[in-house]
């Protein structure tokens, strides 16, 4: 019966493909060996379709050809290709970091999975666009030039706590293509329009850039405000809301003042997940050591979730000097935005939180730098909001 649906499935095939897929099924069992590596399906023009990784690279791929077409994906994607090639590496993990830097360079279009899993997490996004903008998206963007803070579960949740945040420091939130007219910016005034696009501006949440109500400096300002809390180090958008709590009260105002109040809670939760974050990404700060095939060891300094430098294990003191040097240079650069991660780094940073999650005994393997700091960090922070409640 299985013979029967193999060749059903074969006939299927246009003789072509056919005719390639048996090649490509021939050159895999004659010259693929079952070792940590990733591989690569091409179409006839040199398209990459697919880029894989795994810990055996003959079992891997033969289990692409045994796929059923064009039920499966495996089946679709052979049929596509026209070519297979591969490449060995040291470890697994070794594998993990390679599959990841090639889908960032080919994109391949049959790799969705990467794709799909960043979606699970929120970040806030801090758009690199005249006049900034903070907002929740689902993973990395892309390679651009937007600062990322995450990742977090509960999309809805951040969003929540961001809407306080850009109210309290008066950011603007409406769309990327908004056109910007600083106060401060010579410009025809028939161009600056006469109202805003919003309300928010009309009832004191926004500066109003986009009506030139504020002039650059003073928006930056208010930008640099929002990266200080949300790295940890500035609580003023929570006074802000404290002291006006604070004011509805002694006024009797008390249904303005248990909103104020709402909103003072839903900003310090926010600044609790930061505090957590910063943690969790600062305790990925290490060297991590890998055993390889045929004693191909590798070290990997790793600073808050990716790997900053990687060399084979050293085999004599000038090569573990060399390495001494690397860690050093690695751990003792000044990181200045803690909470921030640049677009380019969101994927490995989750590869690797991922990788540890999955194999924790892996830590074992791991020097360097701890998080006894951080928490301290931590700790100083709950009592300095303490004391200023």
């Amino acid at each position: 019966m299985l013979m029967a649906r193999r060749r059903r499935r074969r006939k299927e095939l246009p003789p072509l493909v056919h005719e390639r897929r048996h090649a490509m099924l021939a050159v895999v069992k004659r010259d693929a060996r079952n070792q940590p590596g990733t591989y690569r399906l091409l179409a006839p023009d040199g398209e990459v379709l697919y880029v894989g990784k795994t810990k055996g690279v003959r079992t891997r791929l033969l289990t692409h050809f045994r796929a059923e077409y064009p039920r499966d994906k495996s089946a679709r994607m052979i049929a596509e290709a026209g070519s297979v090639v591969w490449d060995y590496e040291p470890s697994e993990f070794a594998a993990c970091l390679t599959e990841l830097r090639l889908i960032k360079r080919w994109r391949p279009r049959y790799n969705v999975a990467m794709k799909r899993d960043a979606r699970h997490y929120a970040f806030i996004q801090l758009t690199a666009a005249p006049a900034p903008k903070l907002h929740v998206v689902r993973g990395a963007q892309g390679d651009d030039a937007a600062t990322y803070f995450g990742p977090f579960h509960g999309a809805v949740q951040l969003a929540a706590a961001l809407r306080e945040l850009n109210d309290a420091l008066g950011l603007r939130d409406c769309s990327l293509d908004t056109p910007m007219h600083f106060a401060d910016q010579e410009v025809p005034s028939a161009a600056v329009p006469r109202t805003p696009g919003c309300i928010r501006y009309e009832i004191g949440r926004c500066l109003g850039p986009c009506v030139a109500a504020t002039t650059r400096s003073d928006y930056d300002e208010r930008v640099r405000l929002a990266r200080e809390f949300l790295a940890g180090r500035h609580d003023a958008p929570i006074s802000v809301l404290r002291e006006a709590m604070e004011a509805s009260s002694e006024r009797l105002e008390f249904e303005r003042a248990a909103s104020l109040r709402d909103k003072v809670v839903r900003l310090e939760s926010l600044q609790n997940q930061f505090v957590r974050l910063r943690v969790a990404v600062e305790s990925l700060t290490f060297t991590y050591q890998v055993a390889g095939q045929d004693g191909d060891d590798r070290v990997y300094v790793i600073r808050r979730g990716r790997v900053r430098h990687e060399s084979p294990a050293p085999r004599n003191a000038r090569e573990r000097a060399l390495l001494d040097a690397s860690v050093a240079n690695v751990f003792g650069s000044v990181t200045r935005d803690s909470g921030a991660v640049p677009s380019h780094e969101v994927d490995e940073l989750l590869l690797l939180a991922s990788w540890f999650r999955a194999h924790p005994k892996e830590l074992e393997r791991t020097t360097g730098p701890g998080v006894a700091t951080l928490a301290q960090r931590a700790e100083s922070l709950s009592r300095r909001r303490a004391r200023s409640g």
